[in-house]
C-alpha cells in the first residue's frame, strides 16, 4: 500500500522557509561561514541577475557589487527579519549596482529605471526597521494598482525582467510596458510623498 504524502498549504510552506531562514540568519549572526555559504547557493543567480540587468557590459563590477552584497550580509544578519532576507539582499545588490553605474557615468534608460528610496549602505538596526516599514508601505502601494500594471511591476522591479521580456510574457508591446512603468513611477513616487517618504528617484 502506498504511503500517503502530506501536502502542504502555502502558508504552511512559508513557515517554513521562514524557520529554515530563521536558523540560517542565527548561524550567520554567530559566524558559521558555512550558513554564509548556504545563502550565496540559495540566493546567488538571483543576486547576479539583479546587479546584471543594472550594470550590462560590466560584469566585473556587477561581480563585485554581488561580493559586496553578501559581505553585507554577512555583518548584518542579526538584524534581518526571517522571511525578508530576499528582499533585503535585493535592495542592497540594487542600491549598490545604482551607485557603481552612477560612478562609471552610466545611466539607466527608461526600461530599467527603478524606484529608489533612500539609499542602503549597510543599514543598523533603526535603518534597518526604517527599511523594512517603507518595503512593507511600497507593497501596500502597489496593490492599488490595476492587476496588469502590479505584474508588470513585480516581473520588473523583483525579478529583473526588461521591457521586452515583460512585453513577451505578457503578449504587449514593449514600448507599451515602457509607458506603464512610467505612469507606475509617477503614481507611486507621488503616494510616497504624500505619506512624507522623500524618493531617490528623479522628476518623471
Amino acid at each position: 500500500m502506498l504511503r500517503s504524502v502530506k501536502v502542504l498549504s502555502r502558508a504552511q510552506r512559508e513557515e517554513v522557509g521562514r524557520l529554515e531562514e530563521r536558523e540560517l540568519l542565527r548561524r550567520m549572526a554567530r559566524g558559521d561561514t558555512a550558513a554564509l555559504e548556504a545563502a550565496m547557493d540559495r540566493h546567488m543567480a538571483f543576486a547576479c541577475g539583479l546587479a546584471g540587468s543594472v550594470l550590462r557590459g560590466h560584469p566585473r563590477d556587477a561581480e563585485e557589487v554581488v561580493s559586496d552584497a553578501f559581505l553585507a550580509l554577512w555583518e548584518h544578519a542579526g538584524q534581518i527579519q526571517p522571511g525578508r532576507l530576499r528582499p533585503w539582499l535585493g535592495r542592497v545588490v540594487r542600491n549598490r549596482a545604482l551607485n557603481r553605474l552612477r560612478a562609471l557615468g552610466g545611466e539607466l534608460p527608461l526600461e530599467e529605471d527603478v524606484l529608489e528610496l533612500t539609499p542602503d549602505d549597510g543599514p543598523g538596526p533603526a535603518e534597518a526597521l526604517e527599511q523594512t516599514e517603507r518595503a512593507e508601505l511600497v507593497r501596500a502601494l502597489l496593490d492599488q494598482l490595476s492587476p496588469q500594471d502590479r505584474a508588470i511591476f513585480l516581473r520588473h522591479y523583483y525579478y529583473g525582467q526588461t521591457a521586452a521580456e515583460i512585453g513577451g510574457a505578457l503578449a504587449m508591446n514593449p514600448s507599451t510596458v515602457k509607458v506603464r512603468l512610467h505612469r507606475g513611477r509617477k503614481k507611486l513616487k507621488e503616494l510616497l510623498l504624500e505619506r512624507g517618504y522623500p524618493c531617490a528617484c528623479a522628476d518623471f
